[in-house]
């Protein structure tokens, strides 16, 4: 039998700590709760946990800065929760490591479909080690080198530590070159959704996919004016750099 799917609740309201607890249980997960910032990076590091919510406003140490510690060691996807509505806070949130994000009040429903989504996309390289002889494809790409397999993106030899939303939203777009991916496209993909299927995208979903393609620019060391691997195509989405034939 597999293992269960383990899920950690960094939360310090009670109330919210318990139903987010429920949710996560009736969606299959061992679940494990913290009621501050410190105890729940410890627990992250500790227990490896699938999916982490997190919420901004912990009493010790802000959200911001337990998603940052929490990425130094753990790959798991990252939902915020936070009480704040300004988009700043959001950003800061994604920004800091965060995959998702959540307003409260929110509805147990969403917050379920939201993690089965995370869920149903690949976890991280650890899972291909079962099958050391399969053929592992690698993409490159102007001296960038992707391998879906192990989930592993490599530039002049040093594997770059990105978050499986930056991997995702990355692969996305070497799966379909110089062919140009909306936002909302790229949206429904970290939604685990067809590309060309129409289901509703927000404008902070968009959002969304703008801070992680920028966090992703980053890691890259990419430039915006003269991209070698991300190129924004302005008011539409982004595509793939044409390729360096050197």
């Amino acid at each position: 039998m597999s293992e269960a799917r383990v899920g950690l609740v960094i939360e310090d309201d009670q109330d919210i700590r318990e139903l987010v607890r429920v949710v996560l249980s009736q969606a299959g997960f061992d679940v494990h709760v913290a009621s501050t910032g410190s105890a729940g990076v410890t627990s992250a590091r500790e227990l490896n946990p699938d999916v982490i919510t997190l919420d901004l406003g912990l009493p010790d140490i802000d959200g911001f800065e337990v998603a940052r510690q929490i990425r130094k060691s753990s790959d798991a996807y990252i939902i915020m929760l936070t009480a704040r509505a300004e988009e700043l806070d959001t950003l800061m949130g994604l920004e800091a490591g965060g995959d998702d994000y959540l307003t409260k009040p929110f509805r147990p429903r969403e917050l379920r479909a939201r993690v089965e989504a995370m869920m149903r996309r690949p976890r991280a390289s650890s899972e291909s080690k079962s099958a050391p002889e399969e053929v592992d494809p690698e993409v490159s790409h102007n001296g960038l080198a992707v391998s879906a397999g192990s989930r592993t993106a490599v530039l002049n030899g040093t594997e770059l530590k990105l978050t499986r939303t930056e991997f995702d939203l990355l692969l996305a777009l070497l799966e379909t070159g110089r062919i140009v991916r909306t936002k909302a496209d790229l949206a429904r993909r970290l939604r685990n959704e067809p590309y060309d299927v129409g289901s509703y995208v927000s404008d902070a979903d968009e959002r969304a996919v703008e801070v992680h393609m920028g966090n992703l620019r980053k890691k890259l060391g990419d430039s915006i004016q003269a991209p070698r691997w991300l190129e924004t195509v302005r008011g539409v989405g982004y595509r793939l750099a044409p390729s360096n034939n050197n």
